[in-house]
């Protein structure tokens, strides 16, 4: 059978998770762990994608160390985005068989995700054909930014990074006016409390989004979580 292991980890410091991240990929390749959908939030930061748009990040290093900002350069695809308390991330570590690999209908599946999650709340959610993510309307709810890992003791990937889903109203102004989000300046953001004007718990989404993931994925019901470490 086809299992997902799931972890809730609260709030964690991005390096912290980034590295988590790491280990895990590796004995996924090794066979030593199932596929992972880790959960959580992250505190305060900005992270720069392999497209590389520095001019992209409006404040300067002293503005970042003044509002607590924390900045990394990483190896997913993709331009600058915010994450910080208030937003459900999501990361992925799923390895996909070489054979038949469509590297886009895994971006597809995980904005079904969350579109479907979405529709519980009464909001309908969509995609613009141009960009990766999650749209309502003309404002972005989701970030998407993944990698593919080469796996080393098998013929696929293992997937890294994921997603971003803006629930508490607070993340719109916290973070993301330092920055022109994904590089993209004609749009805006918006957040599934400002949409519903009704109170939203974090990681009350987290565990909602669960099932939805586990449908379009094609995996069998979640193992139990357990503590993780990095």
């Amino acid at each position: 059978m086809n299992f997902l292991h799931t972890d809730w980890l609260s709030r964690l410091d991005y390096g912290e998770a980034w590295d988590l991240q790491k280990k895990l990929i590796q004995e996924i390749d090794r066979e030593e762990r199932n596929d992972t959908l880790l959960l959580l939030e992250h505190t305060p930061t900005y992270t720069i994608g392999s497209d590389r748009h520095p001019e992209h990040l409006l404040y300067g290093k002293e503005e970042l160390a003044r509002r607590g900002i924390a900045l990394y350069e990483i190896d997913r695809g993709g331009d600058i985005t915010y994450h910080g308390p208030g937003q459900l991330v999501g990361y992925p570590l799923l390895y996909l068989d070489a054979v038949g690999l469509d590297l886009h209908a895994y971006l597809r599946k995980l904005e079904e995700a969350i579109i479907k999650l979405l529709a519980d709340f009464g909001i309908v959610g969509g995609r613009k054909q141009e960009y990766t993510g999650v749209w309502v309307g003309d404002l972005k709810i989701a970030a998407i930014g993944v990698k593919f890992n080469k796996a080393r003791t098998r013929r696929g990937f293992v997937t890294s990074h994921g997603f971003a889903l803006n629930v508490k109203k607070d993340v719109e102004q916290e973070g993301f006016q330092g920055i022109i989000p994904c590089g993209i300046d004609e749009y805006g953001v918006t957040s599934i409390e400002t949409l519903t004007g009704s109170e939203i718990n974090v990681e009350e989404i987290g565990r909602r989004i669960v099932p939805y993931f586990t449908e379009v994925f094609g995996y069998s019901i979640p193992i139990a979580a357990e503590t993780l470490s990095s």
